[in-house]
């Protein structure tokens, strides 16, 4: 858009200088006379194109848009998401139509200053910005329009539900997803029972139902939640990945939720459940980190539109206020077996697709859920304590809750700008930070097992990667109270050995670190597992060809600018004839003999940084690693003058899109002044870049200029 104000200074802006103040002046004139130029118009009608044609092999865009396709067409959220060349030109003109008068009755149809909200952050006082928006917005027209509701349509209505959807997807992914019609919770923002619900289907401690999928290894993850269609309507949706021998048997998988749903639905809700739940979003949104000021403002102004006190507009909804039982239940009742549609994404499964979705081509069949598997269902949903499967129940009291967030808090003249080295020697090297400027009760540890053996060869980055896998796996269960308790871990291999990371809440930190290092030690590799994750990292590998082009296209410039590095190829190979005893091997030999290198920083004290040093020392107990063993990371230099050009074929002949990245080599990583002009070179261009190449051009819908950096070199791309 762009304004069509000749004079759009106003008096305040001839004496205010600030970039914030003319930016706003601009983006009011969006509002207030939005020019719809015939002569940039079907420009921006192409950009609209080529977005659609990067989602084209998108799994994500593909389903989201079979789900709309296939749900009624007298709802709006049966129509095509985007939008292309096709629908927004092509046929419009085979109509009559005249597009940029379209566009124009649409702005004149649909904006009003009662259905907009605006967020403005900025250093200047308030009483100033608002001065502003008075002046810059005036002309913003109020036409007292309605909000859009569809109140009198479902997205389902009966035709669709107690339907079975099975949709072949581009990459091999095999996904079971349930759909429930449920209720706008807008103006239920003190209670929102949905939180609760999800909490309980989608927990994965013991008891739930991903711990007793995953022992049956029939799946490796599950998500449940509500969320809003549009005014009127939401779906509450409970989504499985499935292993191979879960999707034999995806019918077992539905009823198994079903018979957890009515382990929930056999007792009133209970408030030490809720409670655990509040306790938490209240606590996160006290110690909530500051976010980017786009963001910000952006979720800011969609809350706004949303019915809450404006007191509350800064937690919005995502603090739980009050426990209602009563609600909790209606909101159950949404949740049953005659209120469904069924979806099941698989490339193998069951192979007899019929049908092909009009905007994205996915390959799918429809059908009624046979009768034998609806009573079957409303069976597990019947089920009581005697007749359910016994290893059911509802998670118990979450240990991992932070009681103790309290801050030393020390005033110093001036924030420390880099760690203490506190420990130093042939074994271990340990780095603190106490937090100075935050004072909030969270911390992050970090902590690098120095071993060549990791990244040594193709052969020996998989099996590195795949015991962190099982480590992980294995951890799963004991993990996710953490999780919820705002403290989390990651575990996983790269060049220079095995990195831990631990980060949250500092209050119970070691007690996780503790548990993740004896699980490290001491894992057991087990056969059905193995298979599982093995399986998993194959699929993951195979995958990543056909992951967007621009996505695959940076990690090709990495590994040819690296002195020693592997592409997905030489991992796939590697991986096949892996076996569970391999890594049974192996792991020992990469604990066996390490550097251990930590960093604790945060609301964690100086004696606490040592103690976990002494955990991690104690517990895996490694040789010292010889420094001469420390592996060395390095990129190759281009020669001056050089012009190297590396071509490579998308695995998906179908993907009609394509990327390049043009890379110029600039110097050193550690030339500190360099990289400073490289980066202001890099923002100097950004928007020049995206201008003449996307707007202008109109070369691609994804565009990026700046600086790219290495472990030892950096440059312009």
């Amino acid at each position: 858009a762009a304004s069509s104000s000749e004079d759009s200074d106003t008096s305040t802006s001839t004496t205010v200088t600030s970039p914030l103040h003319g930016a706003l002046d601009r983006f009011a004139q969006f509002f207030i006379a939005p020019l719809f130029l015939s002569s940039t118009l079907d420009r921006e009608l192409r950009a609209v194109d080529s977005e659609n044609k990067k989602n084209l092999q998108s799994d994500t865009w593909r389903l989201s848009q079979l789900k709309k396709s296939l749900s009624n067409p007298k709802h709006p959220f049966h129509h095509f998401s985007t939008g292309n060349l096709q629908t927004l030109k092509e046929e419009p003109l085979k109509r009559g139509v005249k597009i940029r008068d379209e566009f124009i009755q649409f702005h004149d149809r649909q904006y009003s200053a009662n259905r907009m909200k605006l967020v403005v952050l900025g250093r200047q006082n308030l009483d100033e910005m608002e001065d502003w928006v008075g002046d810059l917005f005036a002309g913003v027209v109020n036409k007292d329009l309605p909000p859009n509701r569809w109140d009198g349509v479902q997205p389902y209505s009966e035709k669709e539900l107690l339907t079975q959807v099975f949709a072949k997807p581009v990459m091999d992914t095999r996904l079971l997803e349930i759909y429930f019609p449920y209720q706008d919770e807008e103006e239920m923002y003190t209670t929102q029972p949905s939180r609760y619900i999800s909490h309980l289907i989608g927990h994965e401690g013991p008891g739930s139902i991903l711990s007793y999928l995953k022992a049956k290894g029939w799946a490796n993850g599950l998500s449940a939640g509500a969320a809003p269609v549009c005014s009127g309507t939401a779906f509450f949706t409970i989504s499985i990945k499935l292993t191979e021998d879960g999707l034999k048997v995806y019918d077992e998988v539905v009823k198994v939720i079903f018979q957890y749903i009515s382990l929930i639905k056999e007792a009133p809700p209970q408030q030490w459940i809720f409670d655990e739940v509040k306790g938490m979003t209240e606590v996160d949104f006290k110690f909530r980190e500051k976010t980017p000021a786009t963001s910000f403002t952006s979720r800011l102004s969609s809350i706004m539109q949303k019915p809450l006190p404006r007191d509350w507009l800064l937690s919005g909804t995502s603090v739980l206020r009050k426990f209602d039982p009563e609600a909790i239940t209606k909101a159950l009742s949404y949740v049953r077996p005659d209120n469904y549609r069924l979806t099941l994404v698989s490339q193998t499964f069951p192979g007899d697709w019929n049908q092909k979705e009009k905007w994205y081509g996915t390959e799918y069949r429809v059908e009624t859920i046979p009768q034998d598997f609806q009573a079957a269902v409303r069976e597990a949903a019947q089920t009581t304590s005697k007749t359910r499967i016994q290893a059911l129940h509802l998670p118990h009291r979450n240990e991992f809750i932070p009681t103790n967030l309290t801050v030393e808090k020390k005033e110093v003249a001036e924030p420390a700008k880099a760690p203490r080295l506190i420990r130093n020697d042939e074994a271990v090297r340990t780095w603190w930070k106490k937090d100075d400027r935050f004072w909030v009760p969270k911390g992050n540890v970090s902590i690098t097992l120095r071993s060549p053996l990791a990244k040594a060869t193709p052969e020996t980055s998989v099996k590195a990667n795949l015991y962190c896998e099982l480590v992980r796996d294995a951890l799963e269960e004991y993990s996710y109270d953490a999780e919820i308790a705002g403290l989390d871990f990651q575990l996983s291999s790269y060049t220079m050995g095995l990195d831990i990371e631990v980060g949250g809440y500092s209050d119970k930190m070691a007690v996780l670190l503790e548990k993740v290092l004896v699980s490290m030690r001491d894992l057991e590799v087990k056969e059905d597992r193995f298979k599982i994750i093995k399986e998993r990292v194959l699929r993951g590998l195979r995958n990543w060809d056909f992951q967007q082009p621009y996505r695959q296209v940076g990690d090709f410039t990495r590994w040819l600018g690296s002195e020693k590095g592997w592409i997905t190829d030489q991992y796939l190979a590697e991986v096949i004839p892996l076996t569970a005893q391999d890594i049974r091997t192996f792991y020992p030999q990469i604990l066996g003999q390490m550097h251990i290198e930590l960093l604790a920083h945060g609301n964690i004290l100086k004696e606490d940084a040592r103690r976990m040093t002494d955990l991690v020392e104690s517990i895996l107990k490694p040789r010292v690693l010889p420094k001469s063993q420390w592996q060395i990371r390095r990129n190759l230099l281009l020669p001056p003058g050089s012009d190297f050009t590396y071509r490579r074929t998308l695995g998906n002949a179908a993907n009609v899109n394509h990327c390049i990245e043009y890379y110029l080599h600039v110097g050193s990583l550690a030339d500190q002044p360099l990289k400073a002009r490289l980066l202001l070179l890099g923002q100097m261009t950004e928007e020049i870049g995206f201008d003449q190449l996307r707007t202008k051009e109109q070369l691609g819908y994804i565009v990026f200029t700046g600086a790219k950096f290495a472990a030892t070199t950096m440059g312009y791309r």
